[in-house]
């Protein structure tokens, strides 16, 4: 039988700033992440939960994407913003420099505006932080498909900023 321990909900506000960033790439939208992450943290800490294999950071990613999923759900749709305007990129970045938070909202903009499966696995990795491993596990996904959507969705962001650079 597998060993089992328990979610610290000390240590999961460990985890709120990359999940906070994965919520953004995920809706497109600093005020709806905010909500994201805290009805994620609502829904995981209102009882004691128990982890196999997975390390916290990926549990509450999959978790997230739960929540993010049962959003979705509720509206009948994805959220039509995934354009960040500066106010919102400074306060989705936490980055002082204003030219690094124009940057980091260009590309948060970028991850957002990609079709589901490509954003989700992105947000996984690159914004949130995990290993190949720990995305497949946090999306029910193999990591094979990891690492080609996370190839792809890399591609077309460097596409779009590219073209926002040259148009």
């Amino acid at each position: 039988m597998e060993e089992s321990r328990q979610l610290d909900p000390e240590a999961a506000g460990d985890h709120i700033d990359r999940l906070y960033r994965a919520a953004v790439a995920l809706s497109g939208s600093p005020q709806l992440a905010e909500d994201l992450v805290q009805e994620t943290y609502v829904k995981v800490l209102s009882r004691p939960r128990f982890i196999r294999r997975d390390d916290d950071l990926a549990y509450l990613m999959r978790a997230l994407r739960n929540v993010w999923y049962s959003e979705l759900r509720g509206r009948g749709s994805r959220p039509a913003q995934t354009e960040l305007s500066p106010e919102e990129v400074g306060s989705s970045t936490r980055i002082g420099d204003p030219e690094l938070s124009l940057e980091a909202g260009d590309v948060l903009g970028a991850v957002a505006a990609l079709p589901d499966e490509f954003r989700e696995v992105v947000a996984a990795v690159d914004i949130g932080g995990l290993s190949y491993a720990q995305a497949a596990k946090a999306l029910g996904i193999p990591e094979g498909t990891v690492m080609s959507r996370l190839a792809r969705g890399r591609t077309r962001i460097a596409e779009q900023l590219g073209a926002e650079e040259n148009g």
